[in-house]
């Protein structure tokens, strides 16, 4: 499998293709069920979790981060990214159109003109 070519964006169709060829070519279609895609999934959070467990408020771009924190962070956010896009295919759920969809209900459930009146909020906009 090769990467997308330097400065190029990467699509979620490219992933879901890379990892329905990756997973046939080593057999491991029949160990991909939902449950266990799930599980796998779960496992990855708890490892990008320990990156960021006792490090407190970190700032928005790593600025006092070692180049090989941030290269670790990005391939934990990967292991994420892939099991999730691998669970949406593997589930028949177009991930970038329920992700776009949710957007949308998040901004009718959370309107601009209700958040500027809550500045001291903790909510975030991001329903989990």
């Amino acid at each position: 499998m090769t990467g997308a070519p330097e400065g190029d964006s990467v699509s979620l169709d490219l992933l879901k293709k890379k990892m329905a060829e990756f997973a046939k070519e080593r057999n491991w279609d029949q160990f991909h069920s939902p449950r266990n895609l799930l599980l796998a999934l779960v496992g990855e959070v708890g490892e990008l979790s320990e990156i960021f467990q006792w490090k407190g408020e970190v700032p928005k771009g790593l600025p006092d981060w070692k180049e090989e924190e941030k290269v670790h962070l990005g391939e934990e956010l990967s292991d994420v990214l892939l099991y999730l896009v691998r669970l949406s295919d593997i589930c028949g759920i177009d991930l970038g159109k329920a992700a776009l969809r949710k957007v949308d209900l998040n901004a009718i459930k959370y309107p601009v003109s209700k958040q500027q009146s809550h500045t001291n909020s903790n909510n975030n906009g991001i329903e989990t």
